[in-house]
């Protein structure tokens, strides 16, 4: 081959080589770093979504086909099919979501809006491993506000048969909620419940300067831990308070979150959880009405003290014992103490932060094990639990399902068991991988694993040193 040929072959390799270093560095850019660039030349926040919700068009109001929100959209009315009842997707405002594509002219990026989904598609990749098919339909009821950012959202789940006690938390409260309602996808489940629904949100302002409600449309009962994400995803303030909706709540907690900084400062860190413990009447008609609960801690020792009042589920004492009740009886004022006693079976209430703990597993359906799955994972990720001493909950007593409940804890108790297994070798292979196996983060995974035979015979090298 002459000189010239190999010079020139030499540059067409060389070009060919260019390329594709080019539009290799391009698709990384495009597929990871693209976003974060965009942001950062854009002057946008770090934390700033990559993906939006496109609105459509604002609807008025109709009075033949529904009634209308307080910020003028239109109650998506409901239409009868020959398999049930559907809620078009059509009919809330948030229909389409997209994604912030950047393309690359030219050595600068350049901001385009060209990459979009359906919603639904989203949800059902969100939420995966729930039951399906699922309509979720988000903002059903969405709140005038305004909130503050570092307001804490109670995020809840409701049914139909719990809407009255969900009007006394919404007036009690006065704060963000953020609240999943479930109805069964049949004609005559969604003509009642909507029904009651809107007259219930129509009972009173707090409910529409308050209240977001998320519709989740199926056949399947008792998602719990789906119904829970879907309130914190669609949480609009930075904190949250994972609450049952049955329980009253006695105390300001939002006062004391203010007045004291180096709470924020752990919440903020994601990797704190703020608990506030939780009590029930001994006697079932006297824990049925809130007006007759205590509202200090000095009136609830007196009812403690004289057998009317106990840590709630007492009879089951792995649920709520970790929060260490008679150190939170003798807690000075004040006082802040972390839970130092976990055990898997633990199940508080609690403050955290919206973005950053684990989100609750969603293969839990029924009674048992659902709530404490949440706690758990975020156990093992790192999150430590305060108890917030001058602070309390109470139960308004209710009738059980009892035969559900013992069929779905018998079924749930096996589940949590794998569970358990599951994520312990999943975070401990983690924090094993990125060096962290033997630091203070790793320290809950580490202690709670061990108590596991499979993780100690299957996996001892993960447990530390």
């Amino acid at each position: 081959m002459s000189p010239l040929s190999r010079a020139w072959h030499l540059c067409i390799v060389s070009y060919i080589a260019a390329s594709v270093l080019y539009t290799t560095s391009f698709l990384v850019i495009y597929l990871f770093g693209a976003p974060l660039k965009a942001a950062i030349e854009l002057g946008l926040p770090s934390g700033s979504p990559l993906w939006v919700a496109k609105e459509t068009e604002e609807r008025t109001t109709n009075p033949s086909n529904g009634d209308a929100f307080s910020d003028g959209q239109r109650i998506p009315t409901v239409l009868e099919s020959p398999g049930g009842y559907n809620i078009d997707s059509d009919m809330f405002s948030m229909n389409l979501w997209q994604q912030t594509n950047v393309s690359h002219r030219n050595g600068a990026f350049d901001l385009e809006r060209t990459l979009s989904a359906e919603q639904q598609l989203v949800f059902s990749k969100a939420f995966a491993t729930s039951m399906n098919p699922t309509k979720i339909v988000p903002y059903f009821y969405k709140a005038s506000g305004p909130f503050e950012q570092d307001d804490v959202t109670i995020t809840s789940i409701i049914t139909s048969n719990r809407l009255d006690v969900f009007a006394r938390l919404v007036a009690r409260y006065q704060g963000p909620i953020s609240v999943t309602l479930h109805v069964k996808n049949t004609t005559s489940e969604l003509t009642r419940v909507l029904g009651q629904l809107r007259k219930t949100y129509s009972s009173s302002d707090l409910m529409s300067r308050y209240v977001d409600v998320h519709l989740v449309v199926d056949s399947f009962e008792r998602q719990f831990n789906t119904w829970r994400n879907i309130a914190r995803l669609f949480a609009r303030t930075d904190y949250i308070l994972m609450l049952d909706v049955d329980f009253y709540l006695c105390t300001d907690f939002r006062a004391s979150l203010n007045k004291n900084p180096w709470i924020k400062r752990q919440l903020e860190t994601g990797m704190a959880a703020m608990v506030i413990p939780a009590f029930e009447f001994t006697g079932f008609e006297e824990g049925k009405d809130p007006s007759n609960f205590p509202e200090t801690k000095k009136d609830l020792l007196k009812l403690v003290k004289r057998g009317r009042i106990d840590m709630f589920h007492a009879g089951w004492k792995p649920g709520h014992n970790s929060t260490d009740y008679p150190r939170f009886y003798s807690a000075s004022p004040g006082e802040i103490y972390q839970v130092k006693e976990y055990q898997s079976a633990y199940e508080p209430y609690v403050i955290l932060k919206k973005n950053g703990p684990p989100w609750c597993e969603e293969r839990f359906v029924g009674y048992g094990g659902n709530k404490a799955a949440c706690l758990f994972e975020m156990y093992l990720a790192g999150v430590t639990y305060y108890v917030l001493s001058d602070h309390f909950l109470i139960h308004q007593n209710h009738l059980y399902e009892e035969t559900a409940r013992r069929t779905e804890r018998k079924y749930n108790r096996k589940i949590y068991a794998g569970f358990k297994e599951e994520v312990c070798f999943r975070y401990l292979r983690s924090y094993r991988d990125t060096g962290l196996l033997n630091t203070t983060r790793a320290r809950n995974a580490v202690a709670e694993c061990k108590k596991l035979k499979p993780i100690r015979i299957s996996a001892p090298q993960l447990l530390g040193d």
